[in-house]
């Protein structure tokens, strides 16, 4: 690597843009009440909103992807600057329904290139199984700034601060991965083996980056799904939302900072199928909960989703490398993707089970019914990982005695 970059400075400044990008998720999570009165939408509305974050992002990144060879990380983190201001100052301006829905679509389209750039740019400092320790401890601040998020979006909710002034809050770590990032040489992009952008989609149609492809899918959603209808969800279940929310990412964030050691000792694979049981665990608990309990089984949940994302993106890093920037990108991609489309399911299943539920039901026990059934109805995704990651796990092992 050229000794005038600065892996420090551009490490910390990629922190700080992952931690705009969780704070755009934790607001939004915290304002989406807000947002369903002012612009008067429903569930299913609300899920579109959320579609558009999440859409934007895997855009970004099969555009940012195969770009990085070419691009290099400087152009493309510039561009996640200026689409997240944009987006956010959009946000706060909007008018109604569809000018939200763009809005919120630049706000996805900065997150996504924020991934774009980064991922592949700390990948191409570090070897070996350092890239998914260092990747853990980047994708730390996902959590992280959710955990901020959170915590602010409480605070100013409860002195009666309108969700225009929580969202201009994210502009602040905006600003800062700007300055931190401007002026900066940044890494010449690792290409392994002198493999071409044509050579990363060749290596990317291999069985195993087709089924970590799939597996992406399942969980982000698995993440994603409970985490961004937290409010609307388990907004009666006898617990603060927000609090269980910044419950969950706190454990995730420091979780993710102590990534290495766990991920030596059971390997990828095996860190993976640990968190689809636990997950699985955590999601079912939470259907049935209320009072105390759904704290205890949103740690149980924080525990199973911790290592996810960025052992997945680690785990194709390490194991199939001549996927380069590309393939990270794509996989990134797929996971908001597939978060994308289940945004307004999730939302039409709520309104469902709320119209079930009112049939016998009254009050606040609409709700809790409603919201219960719909995390039930979430199960299903953390449970076929189970499978699906046992099967990798002992198929690397067997491999590997081989």
């Amino acid at each position: 690597m050229n000794q005038t970059v600065n892996a420090n400075r551009l490490f910390l400044a990629s922190c700080f843009a992952l931690i705009t990008t969780s704070m755009a998720f934790g607001i939004r999570a915290g304002v989406l009440t807000q947002l369903g009165v002012s612009f008067q939408l429903d569930n299913e509305q609300l899920g579109y909103v959320n579609q558009m974050a999440f859409l934007g992002f895997p855009i970004a990144m099969i555009i940012g992807g195969p770009l990085y060879n070419v691009l290099g990380p400087k152009k493309i983190i510039w561009v996640a600057f200026f689409t997240h201001v944009i987006g956010l100052v959009m946000t706060i301006f909007s008018g109604g329904f569809w000018t939200l829905l763009l809005s919120t679509f630049f706000v996805g389209f900065g997150n996504g290139t924020v991934e774009a750039a980064c991922n592949p740019m700390i990948s191409d400092m570090f070897e070996g199984k350092d890239k998914t320790k260092m990747l853990n401890r980047f994708h730390m601040w996902f959590p992280g700034g959710i955990v901020i998020a959170t915590l602010l979006s409480q605070f100013m909710t409860d002195n009666n601060m309108g969700w225009q002034l929580q969202i201009a809050a994210i502009l602040v770590p905006a600003v800062i991965y700007a300055y931190l990032f401007y002026g900066q040489v940044f890494p010449e992009a690792k290409v392994e083996g002198g493999a071409s952008t044509g050579e990363n989609f060749k290596a990317m149609l291999s069985p195993l980056y087709l089924f970590m492809l799939a597996c992406m899918a399942l969980t982000a959603i698995s993440e994603f799904g409970p985490e961004q209808w937290i409010g609307p969800i388990m907004g009666q279940a006898g617990a603060s939302p927000m609090i269980i929310l910044a419950i969950v990412t706190g454990l995730m964030a420091v979780g993710r900072y102590f990534a290495g050691p766990i991920v030596h000792k059971l390997d990828a694979g095996g860190v993976l199928l640990v968190s689809a049981i636990l997950t699985t665990v955590g999601v079912y608990l939470m259907a049935g909960a209320t009072g105390n309990m759904v704290y205890i089984s949103a740690i149980i949940f924080a525990l199973g989703v911790c290592y996810f994302w960025p052992t997945m993106i680690g785990y194709v890093a390490e194991n199939i490398p001549l996927t380069g920037a590309f393939g990270l990108s794509i996989m990134g991609g797929m996971g908001m993707f597939a978060t994308s489309i289940f945004q307004p399911i999730i939302g039409s299943w709520l309104d469902a089970n709320t119209a079930e539920a009112a049939k016998t039901l009254t009050g606040d026990a609409v709700a809790l019914a409603a919201g219960q059934a719909t995390m039930a109805q979430m199960v299903l995704f953390p449970a076929i990982l189970i499978v699906a990651f046992a099967g990798l796990y002992f198929f690397g092992k067997k491999a590997k005695l081989a």
